[in-house]
């Protein structure tokens, strides 16, 4: 369903009523839309009581396309660790705060008051200033695979950074992305749960034939680049948090997430061994078990 806000239009989904049951907000990460999140952790959350609400972020999947804004100059922004940028002489088209917005204005326009946030990645990032700025709204924070933004924490293994940065294959036929997005994936995965490549060829066939945005996953990366250091922000969070991350994770590493829960007041941290960055079906039980368990900490 399109649900039309004041500047954009979010294409969302809606398990259950989030009037009348208490809701739980989903956000993905950079150039990832809403169907990547695993059916089995939606009916998981829904059947444990909850209305749960899920949205392609703007500029990716088939919510609003701002092309009027152009392409970002990344290689102004490109720095040694694309996750902190403490300044940049370059801005972006928007920004993570913007994004974060956009999530509030989706609750205002769904009569959502508060409710329980989540995100994973980039997503992570938008849920913390959630968490930071609108304390009202957030009853409790889940940051997945995420980072603090310090300027001081490990990069990307360089192999991860060539799965970010790399250049899209030419021409860009439905074959070459599908190929090339299974390569990048196939770098980011779980190695103890790894996903067979038919699903993922699957997977990114659906993707792409759903829609295919490359200049919107450019001017999110550009946003995510300029995220600076959300420490301060962090230290005033009240909502309780679950931080969970994987021990093997070469995108955003661990000692990311440990930075996070260490920056958050009385976050609790769950380190998980074998994962890395991506929802592998069988740790879908730890995934809702971290989301719950955030929400227990609420109660």
């Amino acid at each position: 369903m399109q649900i039309h806000l004041d500047h954009l239009t979010l294409e969302t989904r809606l398990l259950g009523d989030p009037v009348t049951t208490p809701a739980i907000i989903l956000i993905q990460g950079l150039g990832t839309p809403m169907t990547r999140w695993p059916e089995l952790l939606l009916d998981f959350l829904h059947e444990a009581g909850f209305a749960v609400v899920l949205f392609d972020n703007r500029d990716i999947g088939l919510s609003t396309a701002l092309d009027a804004l152009g392409r970002p100059d990344l290689t102004r922004l490109s720095k040694a660790n694309p996750f902190v940028l403490p300044f940049s002489s370059a801005l972006p088209p928007y920004t993570l705060a913007d994004m974060a917005n956009d999530v509030i204005s989706l609750m205002d326009a769904l009569h959502i008051r508060e409710a329980h946030i989540v995100g994973a990645s980039m997503g992570g990032m938008i849920a913390q200033i959630i968490a930071a700025c609108h304390p009202a709204r957030c009853l409790s924070l889940t940051s997945i695979m995420s980072s603090s933004g310090n300027p001081l924490l490990p990069p990307p293994t360089p192999a991860a950074l060539q799965a970010l940065f790399a250049p899209l294959p030419f021409p860009q036929t439905e074959e070459a992305i599908v190929a090339d997005s299974v390569r990048r994936q196939k770098i980011l995965m779980s190695p103890r749960y790894p996903t067979p490549d038919s699903e993922l060829s699957a997977m990114f066939t659906a993707e792409f034939r759903r829609a295919f945005r490359p200049l919107g996953v450019a001017r999110q990366l550009a946003a995510l680049m300029t995220g600076g250091d959300r420490r301060r922000m962090l230290a005033d969070v009240r909502a309780p948090a679950v931080v969970l991350h994987g021990t093997d994770d070469p995108l955003i590493l661990p000692a990311c997430g440990r930075d996070t829960a260490y920056s958050i007041p009385a976050a609790e941290l769950r380190l998980v061994p074998g994962m890395a960055h991506d929802f592998p079906v069988a740790l879908v039980p730890v995934f809702a078990e971290a989301i719950l368990g955030a929400i227990r900490r609420a109660l």
